[in-house]
């Protein structure tokens, strides 16, 4: 499936056939595809916890108020937001150096300007690693789409004691829980959306009205 097929033909999925397994070198691979996803300055902060034992979904199904999906996905991954992701900047920033990129002083540039922004504005820190892993996460269900996998986006869970059940350390947001598999017969097909035109204004100015309400 082609990028643009895989982006409009993607549906958040309930049903999963409980039959079809995915194996941990087919999770790795759709991981790497959500680590190509943009975030300020390179810093990558997007973590993954991924759940396939069948005991350990259940658990979570719990977490999730009960929702069988849960439960039915051979793999359920929680995407978790590294508020302190910025440091490490150092070594990814040398990466950038090591690649032949950039050169040492913009290395250097990076490092000072990532501690400046973040190093002690949590909020901002906070906001930035959320950005980037819902950006990761758009990543990982449009190349699940395009596999031919399906996934189902998920904030109805309680996200304070997933972390405190799975052990998740404070410096994390979980940012959402995405079930993956493949779909069974049952799910809505994909429900429509606001054309373009209808949410967009074109030719944006200062000062002009721009009105989005309608």
């Amino acid at each position: 499936m082609n990028v643009f097929d895989a982006l409009s033909q993607r549906t958040s999925v309930n049903y999963f056939d409980t039959e079809r397994a995915i194996n941990t070198a087919e999770v790795l691979e759709l991981l790497d595809y959500a680590q190509h996803a943009p975030t300020a300055f390179n810093i990558q902060h997007t973590r993954y916890l991924v759940v396939t034992d069948q005991a350990a979904k259940e658990t979570l199904k719990d977490i999730a108020y009960g929702q069988q999906k849960v439960a039915d996905a051979p793999v359920v991954i929680l995407v978790l937001a590294d508020e302190q992701g910025h440091e490490r900047m150092p070594d990814i920033a040398q990466r950038g150096v090591d690649a032949g990129i950039y050169n040492e002083g913009v290395r250097d540039y990076f490092v000072s300007a990532v501690n400046g922004a973040y190093g002690d504005n949590k909020a901002a820190a906070h906001d930035e690693a959320l950005r980037s892993a819902s950006m990761a996460t758009m990543n990982l269900m449009t190349a699940a789409a395009g596999k031919g996998m399906a996934t189902g986006p998920m904030i109805g869970f309680d996200t304070a004691k997933a972390k405190e059940v799975f052990n998740i350390g404070e410096r994390y947001s979980v940012a959402m829980m995405v079930t993956l598999g493949y779909a069974k017969e049952g799910n809505w097909p994909r429900k429509p959306r606001l054309a373009a035109s209808e949410v967009t204004v074109l030719d944006g100015r200062p000062g002009k009205l721009h009105d989005l309400s309608n």
